[in-house]
């Protein structure tokens, strides 16, 4: 059996996972399906160990798919003196270009524009901050290239004014003095980690979505499992809360890591780290609302401001402020909205309005929580804890070095399960990697025996790789999956069915939001692809007429309750706002609660 096909995680794949959750034992159960959990996943798997991973909603569906879109060493860590953590992020951004995921990849080039001043004693100034720039710049190319482990990434340049300008006529000519440029890698976050998830199920991990872990399984001092409830299964089902046996439990929970502790706290334990929520909310624009060929980085009075081309369409953000409301939903407030159009306006000839806006989107950066007021100051490093024998917990670090925390994490249960293999995860390509350089070097003759236009192929192949190749046999075993999905046509109505087929997909969100970004890539945010979608998805998950209008319908009162939310003011209106709706997959089981009882508070 090839990799490709021992990774689908289809509808029966997900049913025998779950029948081997409740059945075997495993060396490793992971707890939690973003980039961290699904790496711990694969990193296990490919050890030999026996692994499992839970996820409680779906693959990404947190932190891991409301990220900046980079895979990048933190030009601004240099400035705090954190080389041990740009020397590890450009290692990571390194192997990901050139050996683990070249078709996910790919380089982003970035502007750092310097500021302007005005007559000849500004000319020192100038003087000052380009040296000052250029030499952390400088600097970040040489970790790159003597520690990058595979640069991946073209060098710096300096350029004028004018040169700025040419690549970027949106700069002001008034607010930059010159730029210069570099690059980082860019990244479809979310569907990294569902490669990742499907990588590890391709090595035999057993990787389950709509799992949630509810409680500890424990014998005296050590913890033995988890209890699982699956939230796919029928209302009543006697076979909807099981046990799962570990010899040891990883939690990756990310901002959902005081989940962990109040399992803890219930046996009188304490977790020994402490976990804080940033919240990073990012704009969405058409390319055409601003003029340029690169990606800008921008100081602001609290952390930096990125504004990053993504298709046809540009990404600006991000704010970084304390959040302590609901986690599994952030929203973004009309006062986010107002920050980020004041601080990216500050440098375009053309100010941005709340007309231009696409799309917006929101995330919970998990850091490490220390003395500082400022999220901006908290430690992007990681930690893994034990605080019981049989659990570890791993925590904080950034989504470049997701690799590094996986095979920490592993390292950790591999010395208590008594030995075993390295890590060989730097050495492994993901799924879709393999043959990518070959295939997009002759991605036109690729289309020509396939009867596609070449941009066609070159989407498929920047989304999936080799995998490329099952989405082209779908289309050829029935052309109707070749037309363009309604109210978005540069996705294929097979990405839809491809998704419920091979990539665990179970709900419209999950398609919509994650397997594809037309949730923010849209002006209506995916409410008129719900229809067409849900047909698709329905065909391979057997819904019916009643099933399929319910997604929908749950799918555009979300879009509704997040574009109410975008509207208040501060974020505990905007919270209220955007809980108006419950999560796909209920209410009661998004919050750990038994249906019918008193939900928590949202500020849990």
């Amino acid at each position: 059996m090839s990799r490709a096909i021992a990774g689908q995680l289809s509808p029966a794949r997900r049913a025998a996972d779950l029948r081997r959750l409740r059945a075997e034992r495993f060396d490793v159960l992971i707890i939690g399906g973003g980039v961290t959990g699904a790496g711990a996943a694969l990193d296990a798997a490919s050890r030999g160990l026996k692994v499992a991973l839970v996820e409680a909603r779906d693959y990404a569906a947190g932190t891991s798919s409301r990220s900046s879109k980079l895979i990048h060493g933190g030009l601004r860590y240099l400035e705090q003196l954190e080389f041990g953590l740009v020397h590890e992020a450009l290692t990571e951004r390194g192997l990901l270009a050139t050996r683990l995921a070249p078709h996910l990849v790919r380089p982003v080039p970035i502007l750092v524009p310097l500021p302007a001043g005005d007559g000849v004693r500004a000319v020192p100034g100038r003087f000052w901050r380009r040296s000052y720039y250029g030499a952390g710049v400088a600097m970040y190319d040489v970790f790159a290239g003597v520690f990058g482990g595979g640069r991946g990434m073209p060098l710096h340049r300096h350029l004028t004014r004018e040169g700025a300008r040419r690549v970027f006529p949106s700069l002001r000519s008034d607010a930059v003095s010159g730029a210069i440029r570099y690059h980082d890698g860019q990244v479809d976050d979310a569907r990294l980690v569902v490669t990742l998830a499907r990588t590890a199920a391709s090595l035999g991990a057993t990787v389950v979505n709509s799992a949630r872990a509810v409680g500890l399984l424990r014998q005296a001092r050590e913890v033995t499992g988890v209890r699982v409830r699956d939230l796919e299964a029928p209302a009543g089902s006697p076979d909807a809360e099981f046990e799962v046996r570990a010899r040891t439990v990883i939690a990756a929970t990310g901002v959902w890591s005081d989940d962990m502790s109040r399992m803890l706290n219930d046996v009188g334990l304490r977790p020994g780290l402490r976990v804080r929520a940033s919240k990073g909310v990012h704009l969405v624009v058409p390319r055409s609302a601003i003029t340029g060929e690169t990606g800008l980085i921008l100081r602001t009075a609290t952390s930096v401001l990125f504004v990053i081309p993504w298709g046809g369409h540009w990404i600006i953000g991000t704010t970084d402020t304390d959040w302590q409301l609901d986690r599994s939903h952030p929203a973004a407030s009309a006062r986010d909205i107002e920050y980020l159009l004041a601080q990216v306006n500050a440098v375009l000839d053309r100010p941005l309005t709340t007309a231009d806006i696409e799309g917006v989107y929101a995330g919970l950066r998990p850091l490490l929580s220390g003395d500082s007021d400022s999220t901006s100051k908290l430690s992007r490093e990681h930690a893994v804890v034990e605080p019981m024998l049989g659990l570890l917990l791993v925590a904080g670090g950034k989504y470049t070095t997701y690799r590094v925390m996986a095979s920490d994490v592993v390292d950790r249960a591999v010395r208590r399960l008594g030995g075993g293999r390295p890590s060989r995860t730097a050495d492994l390509p993901l799924l879709g990697a393999d043959g990518y350089a070959a295939l997009w070097r002759d991605r036109a003759d690729l289309a020509r025996r396939h009867g596609m236009p070449v941009g066609v192929v070159e989407h498929l192949l920047e989304r999936y790789g080799n995998l490329t190749l099952e989405l082209l046999a779908l289309i050829a075993a029935d052309p109707l999956q070749a037309a363009p999905l309604v109210g978005a046509p540069e996705y294929l109505a097979a990405e839809v069915t491809y998704a419920a087929r091979a990539e665990g997909a179970l709900h419209l969100d999950d398609v919509l939001t994650r397997r594809m970004r037309i949730s923010f890539e849209t002006a209506h945010r995916g409410a008129e692809s719900a229809g067409h979608a849900a047909e698709l998805m329905g065909a391979v998950l057997g819904w019916d007429a009643v099933t399929r209008a319910r997604e929908v319908e749950h799918y555009r009162a979300r879009v509704e309750a997040e574009r109410q939310s975008e509207q208040m003011p501060d974020d505990i209106a905007a919270d209220a706002a955007r809980l108006g709706v419950p999560d796909v997959r209920g209410l009661a089981a998004d919050r750990g609660v038994e249906p019918g009882s008193t939900p928590l508070p949202s500020s849990h």
